[in-house]
């Protein structure tokens, strides 16, 4: 089946990002473009000042030799002079390469050196140290520019350069010789929307991480459909606080506020973010469902140490919210008492609760990366967010599907994207064409004619399926989509995030492909397992010791034995509940392997390091010892050795049967 979704366009004012921005700086140029909080205070530039700021960083790169399609790697947090770097790399007609703040130094090294990188823009000492650490691997890299002075006053700066001092050099010739910044400006008129505009590394969850390559044109086409699509526009304001390498920030924070004008605010840290939130009121919002599944922890956490009534009336008016809250959301006919009891939750209740999690303001909020549990997406609809759920790649420069306000569903990620094209193969596959779609993988020409059909569609990995709406569904990555023994459908994405719904489980890893029936290995959240262990005089020493607490597996037990319970009344999934799990001694890690950048689960990575507790999982072993190589935060390796015990889960009699 084939399905694709037409979208009025208007014709694009400029095809490159620096022609965006000079745009801007004409047509809002005091309107505000950037927010950054610093030691608690908030400075911003408006669009006016970002563009005079780019051009000077264009015109400090271009006196350290970078030309055009040359590699600039950006490393950094969320920070203003970074997302100018990306720009001022585009002026140039190089090619910006973000990478993960967070990836250790082998990981920082292999994207620069992969991506053949002559110049690397990072945020402090840190990233420079990283550098510095791998510079045999780096031969290519010419310099290294810093934001953050901070601990690098004493360091050999002949390759290093504070970003500060390049743009007070600039001002200054260009305040002496306007021939200069007219010298830049030209090279801005020079970009072509056919060029390279960005390269942005896949996570990796099925392989080696490669660069994705993505055209200016492409990526502004398709940045305005969505704009368009969510009325976005200059009153607009939305939070950058997720990783610069990823496409979702550089897709709904750069692409997106370039195209509609609106204002991207970068909080201090990752630490501060919630509450940088509550201080802007962002009215345009994204998050994965990690973050999502965080913020309901903390909530659950403080509701469980708030007194009786507080308690009383937060459970009581979130059943009111579960029954109407999402029918008030969309629209639905809905009886006048619901409505007002509704009302007095959103005096009592929701207004506080969005409030404290600052989202008071937003209009539009959505959610991707990962499938999200229907349960963890209803409840923030139920509290009247606006939450909705795209489905997309890094190859697609993102949107793939999206779903219109008034027609937003838990078990779907909507119909195709305004001029995306999208069409499931005889093998269950998602496959599109989209405006932003990649054109290359760097230096992979196998691996892109891999990716791609003969006619042009790009293959996503994903099974799917339409529903008679045309919404599409996506089961699963159509490589862990198999069946137990029994023929039973195996989906473990559908069942993880069931079990990620409750507050004490952070990840979980399903098995069963080929296998007679479901086994799981599980987090716990450290924050709210840690909480109930305090409310109830439990001491613990570390992770591991809690982990391996006779009560906490009983709590954990409880939780399977719920999801059971579910998956028990839908027909499809009803032979794939989980009969035995364990909680795993150590929690899952990037640093280790066992997670990509962006969280997600390596399932076959993980099947192989911890091959001994998966194979106690169906030996019917109690209990099975291991050891496991761990990476600490300064990059050294140890060892942590521990004996897990492996629990059998309560089975609930399908439906049917229980009915018959």
């Amino acid at each position: 089946m084939t399905a694709s979704t037409a979208g009025a366009r208007s014709a694009p004012e400029a095809d490159t990002f620096p022609k965006l921005l000079r745009r801007n700086a004409r047509l809002r140029g005091a309107r505000p473009a950037m927010r950054f909080k610093d030691r608690g205070i908030w400075q911003t530039w408006d669009w006016a000042a970002v563009y005079d700021n780019v051009l000077l960083l264009a015109h400090g790169l271009k006196k350290l030799g970078v030309n055009r399609g040359d590699k600039i790697a950006i490393v950094g947090a969320n920070r203003p002079r970074l997302y100018w770097a990306i720009c001022a790399a585009q002026t140039l007609g190089a090619v910006p390469v973000p990478v993960y703040a967070d990836a250790v130094a082998t990981e920082l090294a292999h994207v620069i050196d992969n991506a053949d990188v002559v110049v690397a823009v990072v945020q402090d000492q840190e990233q420079v140290d990283k550098l510095i650490e791998q510079r045999a691997r780096l031969p290519k890299l010419r310099h290294v520019i810093y934001d953050e002075e901070r601990g690098l006053r004493d360091y050999d700066h002949g390759r290093l350069h504070a970003l500060a001092a390049l743009l007070e050099v600039a001002r200054q010739e260009f305040d002496r010789d306007a021939t200069v910044r007219a010298a830049i400006e030209s090279e801005v008129d020079a970009g072509a929307g056919a060029d390279i505009s960005i390269m942005l590394y896949t996570s990796g969850t099925t392989g080696r991480s490669k660069g994705v390559m993505l055209t200016g044109k492409g990526s502004i086409d398709a940045a305005s459909d969505t704009a368009a699509f969510d009325n976005l526009t200059d009153r607009d304001e939305t939070l950058a606080y997720l990783p610069l390498a990823w496409v979702g920030d550089h897709y709904l924070n750069y692409a997106q506020s370039f195209v509609a004008g609106f204002c991207m605010a970068c909080p201090e840290n990752s630490e501060t973010a919630q509450q940088d939130s509550r201080e802007i009121g962002p009215t345009f919002y994204f998050a994965p469902p990690r973050v999502f599944e965080s913020l309901l922890t903390r909530v659950m956490i403080r509701m469980e140490d708030a007194g009786a009534l507080k308690r009383g009336l937060f459970h009581h008016f979130i059943g009111v919210a579960r029954r109407w809250g999402e029918k008030i959301l969309n629209g639905e006919k809905v009886p006048l008492w619901a409505r007002l009891h509704y009302g007095l939750g959103e005096i009592l209740i929701y207004g506080p609760l969005k409030n404290v999690l600052g989202f008071s303001r937003i209009r539009v909020a959505y959610t991707a990366g990962e499938a999200i549990g229907s349960d963890l997406f209803s409840f923030y609809r139920s509290l009247g967010l606006n939450l909705k759920q795209l489905y997309g790649q890094t190859e697609a420069f993102l949107y793939v599907t999206c779903q219109k306000d008034g027609d937003i569903r838990a078990d779907s990620v909507g119909p195709p994207a305004p001029n995306v094209d999208i069409r499931i193969a005889e093998n269950g596959e998602v496959q599109f064409r989209s405006p932003g779609m990649f054109v290359a993988y760097y230096k992979e020409a196998a691996k892109t004619a891999e990716a791609m059909t003969d006619d042009g569609y790009v293959k996503t990995g994903d099974a799917g399926i339409f529903d008679p709406d045309g919404h599409l569904r996506i089961i699963d990555r159509a490589a862990d989509v198999g069946k137990l023994v029994d023929g039973s459908l195996f989906a473990p994405k559908y069942i993880e995030n069931k079990l990620k719904f409750f507050p004490n489980i952070k990840e979980a890893v399903a098995f069963g492909d080929g296998r007679d029936h479901v086994a799981v290995m599980l987090n716990i959240d450290l924050t709210a397992v840690g909480n109930w262990a305090e409310r109830n005089n439990i001491s613990y020493g570390s992770y591991q010791e809690l982990a391996g607490h006779k009560q906490v597996s009983d709590i954990i037990a409880g939780h399977v034995a719920s999801v059971n319970e579910a998956l028990a009344k839908e027909p499809i999934m009803a032979g794939a509940q989980i009969r035995r799990f364990l909680i795993l001694h150590k929690e899952l890690d990037a640093d280790d392997g066992e997670l990509t950048r962006t969280q997600k689960v390596r399932r076959g990575f993980i099947a192989e390091r911890y091959g001994p507790l998966v194979t106690a999982l169906y030996d019917g072993s109690q209990e099975a010892d291991i050891s496991t190589e761990v990476t600490f935060e300064d990059g050294r390796k140890g060892m942590i050795s521990a004996r897990v015990a492996i629990r059998d889960a309560v089975v609930a009699p399908p439906t049917e049967r229980r009915a018959a």
